[in-house]
């Protein structure tokens, strides 16, 4: 199969493409400069091509002769405010994405999504929300939805930073303490994609993916400290000093925790109805993963890894 991957240059994508690798696909990545992510050549049946612009007329010619699209393209918060930072990278992405696999023939979308899309107050929610919607209604396309829960591996956001963090603060102030999450392997993640992709009648479904244990983000960052053997207080904020914690730092560079952060977390980010199981995938528990990477180079452990693929 021939796949053309949106947003593959990221955290999942570079775990997503040594899978597809692996299965046999022939996988084109579009960036806006390949020669920033050089690394990915080394998996096998990778081509990177350069794609400036993902306006329909652009994406079109990219997607010709093309088994099917996989779009990875999300942001977790957005440079300004109001949403239309949100809008451009989620719902306008995919209208694109319909519109150039219309012109070019391609039916089969795999889309990565979100636990508890179109819920609650938040602009990240929402705008997931509004792309899965045109997903649904298109009658041209045949996608899969996939909505995991916060996703954790190597090089991820989550574990990473709380990690760095902790590293550097005996005493954590953290907001919203008492969310609930369901942590899900990339490595999980990344083999669903392989298995919804072999399987057509997935074709129409939305799936969930979650890990095999619910959390409270409390514990999850008290287990980070332990697993990187550090004694810490942590410390819950009640819910108004969470949200004054996060109308700050929506000015603070890089935006590490904001307004649309907070909203989300209002929201349990669970699942009562796993797909894993049902994918023949027994869910990794974040025991079994996270402590291998945190204290290690897991990029070197990377390149290493797609080194000894390409040369097999």
């Amino acid at each position: 199969m021939r796949i053309v991957l949106l947003g593959a240059t990221g955290f999942v994508g570079e775990h997503l493409l040594p899978e597809l690798s692996r299965r046999g696909h022939d996988c084109v990545v579009l960036a806006r400069s390949p020669n920033r992510c050089r690394d990915l050549r080394l998996i096998p049946g990778v081509e990177i091509r350069q794609s400036l612009s993902l306006s329909p007329d652009k994406l079109a010619p990219l997607l010709e002769g093309v088994d099917a699209a996989i779009n990875l393209v999300g942001i977790l918060n957005e440079r300004g405010f109001g949403g239309r930072g949100f809008y451009r990278a989620h719902v306008k992405t995919v209208q694109n994405l319909l519109d150039a696999c219309q012109a070019a023939g391609v039916r089969r979308v795999v889309q990565i999504s979100a636990l508890n899309a179109g819920k609650g107050e938040s602009h990240y929610l929402a705008s997931k929300g509004e792309a899965e919607a045109l997903l649904r209604s298109s009658k041209f396309v045949d996608a899969t939805i996939l909505q995991p829960s916060v996703i954790f591996g190597d090089g991820d956001s989550f574990f990473n930073r709380f990690a760095a963090l902790l590293r550097l603060m005996p005493v954590f102030f953290l907001a919203c303490p008492s969310s609930r999450l369901q942590p899900v392997w990339v490595g999980d993640v990344v083999t669903a994609v392989g298995e919804v992709l072999d399987r057509q009648g997935t074709a129409g479904k939305t799936l969930e993916l979650a890990g095999p244990r619910v959390y409270t983000l409390k514990q999850l960052v008290q287990w980070t400290a332990r697993a990187i053997g550090r004694k810490r207080w942590v410390i819950g904020l009640p819910n108004l000093l969470s949200r004054m914690q996060a109308m700050v730092m929506d000015f603070v560079p890089g935006k590490p925790f904001s307004t649309d952060n907070y909203k989300s977390l209002q929201l349990d980010n669970i699942s009562k109805n796993n797909a894993l199981p049902n994918l023949g995938i027994s869910p990794r528990s974040i025991n079994a993963v996270v402590p291998g990477y945190l204290c290690g180079s897991s990029h070197q452990h990377r390149l290493d890894r797609w080194r000894e693929d390409s040369s097999a």
